[in-house]
């Protein structure tokens, strides 16, 4: 899908926000501007300059990179999986992200986390989303709460079942979908020492369970997308660097603030060991109770969103179908500027450069925030 080139320019030039800078220099400033990005696959040239060396080295990096027996590049991150397991279906698991409800639970085996304003009361908490495709591995995941309409109108594009607990009777419009396939508090109780609504968890076995008793297909069904790939990802074994494109709009951005999360506190800080960005709340770093392991993401989209209030107790929707709306990708310890456009509730949610192509991403897990258009100009990056 192309975005028309004059529309996407007109759209940069108008809603700009921020002074135009150069990727690698210091950026210490609040939001970037809502212009643009395109990423390119970072090429690997051989040091040496003898023949012999190179077309060695050459070959074991082709080697290092080649797709293991039996496996293929998921639709979710690029990277090789088990082919056992390409026609099954995600799932889409709400996750209470209250400080009474941590510490979290599998969260870090999943391929893509979503985090959104879940009220706008509470100082508008957030709640999590975690798409995973390999799913028959979890052993522990939660806890489990209930979902709001948004949340609906996302896992859609993803064919993904729901797994929640309850909800507002506004999700019911979209329950009645043909497409909306969900589990609602089907799961297992965890004897924790908290009250109830912290207790809920997906176990070992509960996701099989559910699948026979509803009927569900566990595969891609006919509301699944032609093409299930959300991001077009760079070639499996390359790194996408954003500073090698030259976009308008390209900084340093090694620590995140997403102030508008206020009262969660949300913030994705770029560690150079790993080159990814670990996910920080509440002051601390996220490590999963299961095994220690960090919470930490290759790729960060920041979508800027609208949204309306439904009624006097908080209960909101995103405006998640729209086209041509601003948001960032940060990557590799860069940021740039993107547009964002989802025309239909089942369709995929596209993200497009400055040239109107989509962003190629690095390979690996992904954050996607929606941020909230009100609170949209207090988002910080910072750069070195």
């Amino acid at each position: 899908m192309k975005m028309n080139k004059r529309v996407l320019s007109m759209l940069m030039t108008t809603t700009m926000l921020a002074t135009v800078t150069a990727c690698g220099s210091d950026t210490n400033a609040d939001v970037a501007g809502t212009t643009e990005t395109t990423v390119a696959a970072e090429e690997t040239t051989a040091a040496s300059t003898d023949d012999a060396t190179v077309a060695e080295t050459t070959e074991e990096v082709a080697e290092s990179y080649e797709i293991p027996e039996g496996m293929y590049l998921s639709e979710l991150t690029g990277e090789p999986i088990s082919e056992e397991i390409q026609d099954q279906r995600p799932i889409a698991v709400m996750v209470d992200n209250e400080s009474l409800a941590l510490p979290h639970y599998g969260i870090a085996e999943a391929d893509v986390v979503y985090e959104m304003m879940n009220s706008t009361k509470n100082d508008r908490i957030t709640r999590l989303m975690c798409i995973i495709k390999d799913w028959g591995n979890i052993e522990q995941m939660g806890s489990i709460r209930s979902t709001r309409p948004t949340n609906i109108l996302l896992m859609s594009e993803w064919n993904a079942v729901l797994c929640h607990d309850g909800g507002p009777y506004y999700n019911d419009q979209y329950f009645v979908r043909d497409w909306a396939d969900h589990f609602s508090g089907t799961f297992s109780r965890v004897s924790n020492g908290k009250s109830r609504e912290y207790t809920e968890y997906i176990l070992s076995g509960d996701l099989e369970a559910n699948f026979e008793d509803s009927g569900y297909s566990v595969n891609y069904n006919e509301y699944a997308n032609e093409d299930t790939s959300h991001f077009t990802f760079t070639d499996y074994g390359t790194t996408v660097d954003l500073s090698d494109n030259g976009y308008q709009y390209c900084a340093d951005a090694t620590f995140i603030d997403i102030k508008p999360f206020s009262h969660n506190g949300s913030q994705l800080v770029y560690n150079e060991e790993t080159q990814t960005y670990d996910y920080y709340e509440y002051g601390e770093i996220h490590e999963d109770a299961e095994d220690g392991e960090v919470l930490t993401f290759d790729n960060v989209i920041l979508q800027k969103c609208s949204f309306a209030q439904l009624d006097e107790n908080g209960y909101l929707i995103y405006n998640c179908i729209d086209t041509n709306q601003p948001g960032l990708y940060a990557t590799k310890g860069k940021i740039t500027d993107i547009v964002w456009t989802k025309t239909t509730e089942t369709e995929i949610t596209r993200y497009y450069d400055e040239n109107g192509n989509e962003i190629t991403m690095n390979t690996g897990k992904t954050y996607i925030a929606l941020i909230p258009d009100d609170t949209w100009d207090q988002l910080a990056i910072y750069g070195n």
